[in-house]
């Protein structure tokens, strides 16, 4: 049996089928307040809270904007930390601790916030998250963070026992789980088409395919050497994560890019989808292939991602290894065929934490290890705030050294 359908589209993402890509200006000023490098959810969230300071503001972007991983994601909406209370703790200190697990819950309010203000039609659905033990021992920690979370945090939170998995998937492969019900599913595509209407709606500047080559110290800011020419800058914001490029050597050395690949099945119908994720969540696994998968918006489809490797691979290899997990997970769907696969850079910081700060003036906001549709807009805009010496900009996040 082919592993394809007959209309599938391997290297294009499922999402992109509902989005039209705008056309940008590639004539960038010659001067302003704020130039930011990057055009994804960090530097679009970045260009909304500059400009509602009342900045003027340029964003720059090599390529279409969205054209990585905020139109490449699972679409996943939530924010719990990646590492245990005690292990931030130890890297960074008690006090960062407590305010890495408490603003989780913040991130998210602000992200859901920013989509209520705008108007942003995003396929926005409060169904909750799902973390999946693979092991007895995987069960056990999930409970011990559980209290972490209840004790430093206003996030809701709770366990699932194994007997009652049931009611959240089609398997007998967990231990267990622990389910984040605030989080949420999004079309990831619309998420970003609205950020950048809502900068656009705010006089940012968005300049591409305009390439940032070097930044260098002036008096009053920054000389920006771009592809086009020289923009003056009295700030600048980097804002590419998982595809920083090497020439800003200070960010690259500390975030490098994974490759993550995500499948979307064929149509199988609300029914059937229906009786694989009853619960219809957000779900993922807490073994080191690092799956996720979610029901499409729409409910008739299974979009299903992993690390099908660390470095990259063919998108045929990618989706094989993938279905193959997926198989496993849910059997009756061995024989079911592919219609997408796609992949896309996760920005990873050696702490799996991550950090909004400066380096050699220039502010940045990556490193978010897997949980970027929220932190990003929500550190894009503390970014911005910390830039213009704003108050706001205060946050745990600027603690995380990389």
């Amino acid at each position: 049996m082919s592993l394809w359908t007959n209309d599938a589209t391997p290297g294009t993402p499922y999402w992109w089928a509902d989005v039209d890509w705008p056309d940008f200006d590639v004539s960038p000023p010659k001067d302003t307040d704020v130039l930011i490098i990057g055009a994804g959810y960090s530097g679009l969230s970045s260009a909304i809270a500059a400009g509602d300071a009342g900045a003027s503001v340029t964003v720059l972007d090599t390529v279409k904007p969205g054209l990585g991983a905020s139109t490449r994601n699972g679409g996943m909406f939530g924010a719990h930390p990646r590492l245990p209370w005690d292990a931030v703790c130890k890297l960074f200190g008690r006090e960062t601790a407590d305010g890495v697990f408490s603003e989780a819950h913040t991130a998210l309010e602000f992200a859901k916030s920013l989509i209520v203000r705008e108007e942003i039609d995003c396929d926005l659905q409060q169904v909750g998250r799902i973390q999946l033990a693979w092991s007895k021992a995987h069960f056990e920690a999930q409970k011990r963070l559980a209290e972490v979370i209840q004790d430093k945090s206003k996030a809701a939170v709770h366990i699932v026992e194994r007997a009652e998995l049931g009611a959240e998937i089609d398997t007998e492969k967990y231990f267990g789980g622990i389910v984040f019900p605030e989080h949420c599913g999004i079309h990831p595509a619309k998420f970003h088409r609205g950020l950048l209407q809502a900068a656009h709606k705010r006089g940012a500047k968005i300049c591409a395919p305009v390439e940032a080559l070097g930044v260098e110290r002036a008096r009053g800011g920054f000389k920006v050497q771009t592809s086009t020419g020289v923009i003056s800058a009295r700030n600048v914001i980097l804002a590419t994560n998982g595809y920083t490029p090497k020439r800003f050597n200070w960010n690259a050395r500390r975030v490098f890019p994974l490759p993550s690949y995500i499948v979307a099945t064929e149509p199988l119908g609300p029914n059937r989808v229906k009786a694989l994720a009853p619960a219809g969540r957000m779900m993922v696994e807490t073994r080191a292939r690092q799956s996720y998968f979610r029901p499409s918006p729409d409910g008739t489809r299974i979009l299903y991602g992993g690390r099908a490797s660390i470095v990259n691979i063919s998108l045929d290899l990618a989706a094989k290894r993938i279905h193959q997990t997926m198989s496993q997970v849910w059997p009756d769907l061995k024989d079911t065929r592919l219609s997408h696969v796609w992949s896309g850079n996760t920005g990873y910081s050696f702490t799996h934490m991550p950090q909004v700060g400066e380096a050699g003036g220039v502010h940045f906001a990556m490193g978010y290890s897997g949980s970027g549709t929220v932190l990003a807009p929500y550190l894009g805009a503390k970014a911005a705030w910390r830039a213009l010496g704003d108050p706001r900009g205060e946050t745990a996040y600027a603690d995380t050294k990389m």
